[in-house]
């Protein structure tokens, strides 16, 4: 089966749509299917991408397909765009497109079925309501300018949990929809790397501990909501800073401006972002990781943390009610108060952080791993084109 995924940026500064697009191509590859990625990425964005992808198992079989001309006029007009996927999608037998709010993605879209090729559509949690409330006039204006056809005529939406396809009910989109989660290569994690080696890289002192917090800077992401949490938590435990990992979406500034009026420079360390060994060498030297977003899609960062052995405090806008269900983290309301608490819990009990690690490990390596993903994407493929038929 030929399979061609479709996204935006292949810079894996973008987070975890870019990890799950690679990752899956991955997975299907392995699987012996003719599969391809096609996006777009400048020099160093294709550095970060191969950087990305050295633990990846299976994606040197991935054929890749990257425009290197990134200019306003061409991420709008797609004039590459169109010559490359007019050559890619001949003989496609799938379309599986990334995200939703990109002319890129249209286009492909409209070309799959133009060719009657059938496509779906993985949003990632870009059309549930706190997505749809972010420049909400200009997503109006894109449903009707021929995005809520895209939807509409898709083979089937790509939902990564029960939430997201209540969250974007009221769109009343008319494709079906399949819940297909994100997860895990295991082999990626077997084994773990050595502890220290981060700390060493950092030159983090031995006699601390620290919270890793590991994501896109963006407002999404809650770290505002962090570092106020901090601020309680660093008062209750004198031995753990903060450690915040990720690439600048935009709230850099405003989060070091935020640390500093909440006097809290000395306990808080910025390193930029990480990819591929140093970033589970972080996750694995953490005592807790913490993400207390906004809104999440299918956390790419919360399963590389429990499949590392790490607790979690999570928040319920991040979808993933099985972390605490299975005992691997906390999950709390988005309130820095309820933050702080879980993270004191976590923190000050060594059997609870322990047992909670080995929970989080075995609910992400037993029930999230890209194989057992890529049979249901598959599955999903064969049971819309059995309806079709």
């Amino acid at each position: 089966m030929k399979i061609v995924h479709v996204i935006h940026s292949i810079d894996a500064e973008g987070g975890g749509l870019q990890a799950v697009a690679m990752r899956l191509a991955a997975a299907q590859s392995l699987m012996g299917h003719d599969i391809h990625l096609v996006g777009y990425g400048d020099s160093n964005a294709k550095g970060r991408m191969f950087e990305a992808a050295r633990a990846i198992p299976g994606f040197d079989g991935v054929y890749l397909h990257i425009m290197a001309r990134t200019d306003s006029m061409e991420l709008v007009l797609c004039l590459d765009g169109r010559t490359v996927l007019n050559d890619v999608l001949r003989h496609t037998d799938m379309v599986h497109l990334h995200g939703v709010w990109e002319p890129m993605l249209k286009l492909a879209a409209s070309l799959a079925r133009r060719a009657k090729i059938p496509y779906c559509i993985c949003p990632a949690g870009m059309l549930d309501l706190w997505s749809l409330q972010q420049k909400a006039w200009k997503k109006r204006t894109a449903l009707k300018l021929g995005y809520r056809k895209m939807l509409d005529e898709a083979h089937f939406i790509h939902a990564l949990n029960a939430d997201e396809v209540d969250l974007m009910a009221p769109l009343a989109l008319k494709a079906p929809k399949h819940i297909i989660p994100n997860g895990v290569f295991a082999e990626e994690f077997a084994p773990l790397p050595q502890q220290g080696l981060f700390r060493r890289d950092i030159e983090f002192a031995d006699d601390r501990r620290f919270v890793l917090f590991l994501s896109r800077l963006h407002y999404k992401k809650g770290l505002d909501i962090l570092a106020k949490a901090f601020r309680i938590v660093a008062d209750a435990c004198p031995d753990v800073d903060l450690v915040v990992a990720g690439p600048d979406g935009g709230s850099l500034a405003g989060f070091t401006a935020l640390v500093r009026d909440l006097r809290l420079s000395d306990r808080v360390r910025i390193v930029g972002p990480i990819y591929g060994p140093a970033k589970l060498q972080a996750i694995v030297d953490a005592a807790c990781f913490c993400l207390p977003s906004r809104q999440e899609g299918f956390s790419i960062a919360i399963t590389e943390a429990l499949a590392c052995g790490t607790p979690a405090v999570i928040t319920h806008n991040c979808h993933f009610p099985e972390v605490a269900t299975a005992d691997a983290g906390l999950v709390v309301a988005l309130d820095p108060t309820e933050v702080a608490d879980a993270l004191i819990a976590i923190l000050g009990d060594v059997a609870m952080t322990r047992r909670m690690g080995k929970n989080g490990r075995a609910l992400v390596l037993e029930n999230y791993t890209w194989p057992k993903i890529a049979a249901m994407t598959l599955n999903a493929y064969c049971a819309e084109a059995a309806v079709d038929g």
